[in-house]
């Protein structure tokens, strides 16, 4: 019998470089392992030979965080998903982060790649995806495209997990600006029960402050825009030495903060995930900033990372 050479877990692995910015794009999920400049990780990654680990890098559609017990109705449909977080009965981070996402065009400091997911009984709505994700003297850009290939309208929101570092900085000293009015009020299960506004209190992040002991897991909202309709997180070093700045287009109303307290091994409370989203957990029963999404139409977001002081 031939000997076959065995798959990395993340299956293909795309090598984007440009002006010292590389990245690295998977096959897997069709999400982002790796990101550095000038040879330092930005990017809290893994490994090739890894599982990709608490959804690092992946892209989280056609839903983002989690929906209360996976139940859900839109239009005349009542409709379950398989519950993916069975420890607290929800149905989490949509349904691409493990699919094998199919090379479209690949160059130097770009690759573009995508997806088609198909109906399927929980979502029964078919979705064509694409990612175009490129680097150079301004960081990284990612460009998402989701197209309902479909005859009805679908439910839809999306997100991405990047897990982010300052080199050399340890979450409790990095500094932390989240251009955001509001936060979410959780249950025990991590799913919305309200929302509250964070001026004067420990959730307030407007300016730049170290994260501390805070154990953060929640979504931002009431997003203050910059000129051109965007918004953008920063982590710092407390000198200010050095920075990195996530930033997203209009698309993106929400950010989702995690200090990954529940994460086991070296990973607890290494790195921030950092999440622009398009809406907040349980979109799907509450309709907050949920798209409906028409047959044939597109949907368009850009967001990037950009290090610097």
């Amino acid at each position: 019998m031939e000997n076959v050479a065995p798959r990395p877990p993340s299956g293909a692995q795309w090598t984007i470089a440009a002006d010292g910015h590389e990245a690295v794009i998977v096959e897997v999920g069709g999400g982002l392992r790796s990101y550095r400049c000038d040879g330092v990780d930005f990017v809290d990654g893994y490994e090739a030979d890894e599982v990709c680990p608490g959804s690092a890098g992946q892209v989280l559609a056609p839903w983002p965080n989690r929906i209360r017990d996976g139940a859900y109705a839109f239009g005349e449909r009542s409709l379950q998903l398989d519950l993916s977080e069975p420890s607290r009965h929800t149905a989490i981070h949509g349904l691409v982060n493990w699919v094998r996402w199919e090379l479209l065009e690949e160059s130097a400091d770009a690759v573009t790649i995508g997806y088609d997911l198909p109906p399927q009984p929980g979502y029964p709505w078919a979705l064509r995806l694409r990612s175009r994700w490129s680097v150079g003297a301004d960081g990284l850009r990612a460009e998402h495209e989701v197209t309902n290939t479909g005859a009805e309208v679908a439910p839809f929101g999306f997100s991405v997990h990047p897990y982010l570092r300052v080199p050399g900085v340890p979450v409790d000293q990095t500094a932390l600006r989240v251009p955001a009015r509001s936060r979410v009020l959780l249950d025990s299960r991590l799913l919305p029960v309200g929302a509250t506004a964070v001026a004067g209190t420990e959730y307030d992040f407007t300016e730049p402050r170290p994260i501390g002991d805070a154990v953060l897991d929640l979504a931002f909202g009431d997003v203050v825009r910059d000129d051109d309709g965007g918004s953008a997180v920063t982590l710092a070093a407390p000198d200010g030495s050095a920075a990195l700045h996530i930033w997203a287009d209009r698309e993106f109303g929400w950010w989702q903060v995690y200090t990954g307290d529940t994460l086991t091994g070296d990973r607890f409370r290494r790195s921030v995930a950092v999440e622009p989203m398009t809406c907040p957990a349980d979109a799907f029963r509450s309709g907050r900033d949920l798209i409906a999404l028409k047959p044939g139409a597109t949907w368009r977001g850009v967001w990037g990372l950009r290090p610097g002081a």
